[in-house]
């Protein structure tokens, strides 16, 4: 058997997936509209315990017009996994378009009209699941909470846990990877504690284990196959990093991905 995700089928995703926004909120100089909006991963169903809310999808994303995959795919499987949830989630990003330029993000980080549709998706995520846990990855994605709960009554009357943790690639961006990988899972230790007893729903029932210093292979978690688009191949789920922006100058690299399936990955 394989498993797939059907997408948006139902309501209220159905009428938000049809009504998203364009270049008149996003404006190109900030962000990569010509790639598309990717929504979300995870369940659309009703049965999300957990919701996490990312920053903006990169070109992996782009290709599987799935939030979350790569590096940053498996770190966070990882912990939602120390928290007992293997499938009852949800995410969504802070952006619906990939950020152009280092300044886009924090630019836009109040953004009204770029809030607006995000609290819809929020909205409609909260009131369609017994969600009884938010998670930020990062700062952006934190910002974006806070302005839902002021944004209306649902926002305002969540009173599920929200914690906000360190997005799971803040090492590979910074100068020295192995003081911020100790300083990520030390913020993750803390979202552990505060989370894990807010969830009273696991998929499975686990005892919390914190992190060491550093990320391990045994905290990587493959994302399921149950999260991504009917028909795609099992390499687009590895870790590996088989998008890559080429050019040879700024708007030939923003308009150019090239994909290749890794060589340890091929049946021939």
């Amino acid at each position: 058997m394989h498993e797939f995700d059907p997408g948006v089928v139902r309501e209220p995703y159905l009428s938000l997936a049809r009504d998203f926004p364009g270049e008149d909120v996003y404006p190109t100089d900030d962000f990569r509209t010509e790639w598309g909006p990717v929504f979300h991963r995870g369940r659309l169903d009703g049965t999300a315990r957990v919701l996490v809310i990312g920053q903006d999808p990169a070109q992996h994303e782009a290709i599987v017009r799935r939030i979350l995959v790569g590096t940053a795919d498996r770190r966070v499987q990882g912990f939602l996994a120390r928290l007992g949830i293997d499938r009852s989630y949800v995410m969504v990003n802070t952006f619906l378009y990939s950020v152009f330029g280092q300044q886009g993000g924090q630019a836009h980080a109040e953004d009204p009209e770029i809030a607006k549709y995000r609290n819809s998706w929020l909205d409609a995520l909260v009131t369609d699941n017994e969600v009884e846990a938010v998670i930020a990855l990062g700062s952006l994605a934190g910002t974006a909470f806070g302005m839902w709960r002021e944004s209306g009554p649902i926002g305002a009357a969540f009173d599920g846990t929200f914690h906000k943790i360190i997005h799971p690639t803040f090492p590979e961006s910074s100068g020295d990877h192995a003081a911020a990988m100790a300083r990520l899972t030390a913020s993750w230790n803390e979202g552990l504690e505060a989370l894990h007893p807010a969830v009273s729903h696991p998929d499975h029932a686990r005892q919390l284990v914190p992190y060491g210093p550093e990320l391990t292979a045994g905290d990587l978690t493959p994302v399921p196959a149950a999260d991504f688009p009917l028909g795609l191949p099992d390499w687009m789920r590895s870790e590996q990093p088989w998008a890559v922006r080429t050019g040879a100058t700024a708007a030939e690299k923003r308009a150019t991905v090239v994909v290749t399936i890794p060589p340890d990955l091929r049946p021939f």
